[in-house]
């Protein structure tokens, strides 16, 4: 480790949002114990700024990186082809990195952190979830006493921009172009709004909080795409909002036993809930531990200068001589579907006798209705109205549409969301 007196030399790859801000935060606040001498981009000469210190080498050639004097390699470019295979060879030389990149840390981060351990070099990842707020600094620290049962978030804050202005009447197509103008979600959404983002990222925090290993693609995801202004008025009627909720929970005490739950999807939450207050592109992450109880980290979870925060602090602690926790996960299958109520959405040509109809259909699951809700103002030729039932699993709750879809006087799908018990 190079003394104070001299600096460790800072590489960073890509010069797009995050890495520009990041940039800006070395050169302006000249954080002791950093300099930053590369900067890596494709189309290199687009990209150069004059507040660059011209002490600064600026290159498209990956090679110059990889085999020059840097100390910490910052990876901002996102995906794994390439970039995997970048971050596995500047490990193996004994290089440092800190990456905001959660596709890789979620499918690859145990092996990428074995190969650090044998190379003496840190892989460091705080910005890969939730942008600047300290959640995984803090679950590897500051919680690390407690044995973590479990953790709800909101971990995408393009589905957070859009569920909440849907919140106030718009509707989801109005607001995602208007997500997309802003700049806050891609030309294609698919990552953010069918929920895949948030499962990556859902999959890092099982894997510090809970140590349990998932395989992303076992974590049922559900999109926010087929959610209405019509559900958030009943949404209200039930005293809760609609968010993208990414859960993970262990049932049973022991670590090594306890089945793990997990999902993401757009759930009713409570407006009593911490997870009801986050708006706009906020992110809000809540842990559940078994003698802590809940810890709650809210803040701004996107956007260049607040991941750029998370980047430079993961640099200052490599330059002070920290070192990541190692908190050893356990590979772990999903073992079961949440117990929950549900509320289920249906518009109908309205005539005698659908409501026993629907009620026999769940009657044949074992399914309770517990409350239907029916706002005044609408066609009886379009009617939408709702049925909140008991706490049942989402298979068994689908076993029963499926045979409810076949009903003449359904105009489309019923669309069902779960609501997240209220931990108050």
């Amino acid at each position: 480790m190079p003394s104070p007196a001299s600096p460790l030399k800072v590489a960073i790859l890509g010069f797009g949002t995050v890495g520009s801000s990041v940039a800006r935060i070395l050169v302006d606040r000249r954080p002791e114990g950093l300099t930053l001498t590369h900067i890596y981009n494709r189309n290199i000469a687009r990209k150069k700024q004059d507040w660059v210190p011209s002490t600064v080498s600026w290159t498209e050639d990956i090679e110059t990186i990889l085999t020059s004097d840097a100390d910490v390699i910052v990876e901002l470019m996102g995906g794994l082809d390439p970039t995997a295979s970048w971050v596995e060879r500047a490990l193996a030389s004994g290089k440092s990195v800190v990456t905001a990149n959660k596709k890789l840390i979620a499918t690859q981060g145990i092996a990428l952190e074995k190969l650090a351990r044998s190379t003496s070099a840190n892989l460091l990842y705080g910005a890969a979830v939730a942008g600047g707020i300290p959640v995984i600094p803090g679950l590897q620290q500051g919680l690390a006493g407690d044995q973590v049962l479990r953790i709800e978030g909101i971990l995408n804050g393009t589905c957070n921009f859009i569920l909440s202005k849907m919140e106030q009447g718009a509707e989801y197509e109005d607001v995602l172009k208007e997500a997309q103008s802003l700049g806050y979600a891609e030309a294609d959404p698919t990552e953010d709004v069918d929920g895949f983002d948030a499962r990556a990222k859902l999959v890092i925090l099982s894997r510090l909080a809970l140590r349990a290993d998932l395989d992303p693609a076992e974590i049922p995801c559900r999109s926010i795409r087929s959610v209405s202004a019509i559900d958030f008025a009943y949404a209200k009627e039930l005293g809760c909002t609609i968010r993208q909720i990414s859960r993970a929970e262990i049932r049973g005490e022991e670590l090594a036993t306890g089945d793990v739950l997990a999902s993401v999807g757009p759930v009713l939450v409570p407006k009593t809930s911490p997870l009801a207050w986050s708006h706009g592109t906020e992110n809000t992450v809540l842990v559940g531990g078994k003698y802590g109880g809940d810890v709650v980290f809210s803040g701004h979870g996107a956007g260049g200068h607040p991941t750029a925060v998370a980047v430079v602090s993961d640099l200052i602690s490599i330059a002070h001589g920290s070192r990541a926790v190692d908190l050893p996960s356990r590979k772990k299958a999903l073992g079961g579907e949440f117990l929950l109520r549900h509320s289920i959405r249906f518009v109908v040509d309205d005539r005698p006798g659908i409501i026993a109809e629907i009620a026999q259909a769940l009657a044949v699951e074992g399914i309770n209705i517990h409350a239907i809700f029916q706002k005044p103002g609408f066609a009886t030729t379009n009617l939408p109205f709702v049925v909140t039932v008991e706490p049942c699993t989402s298979s068994c709750l689908r076993r029963a549409l499926d045979r409810i879809e076949a009903m003449p006087c359904l105009l489309e799908k019923p669309f069902d969301l779960q609501i997240l018990e209220s931990e108050g």
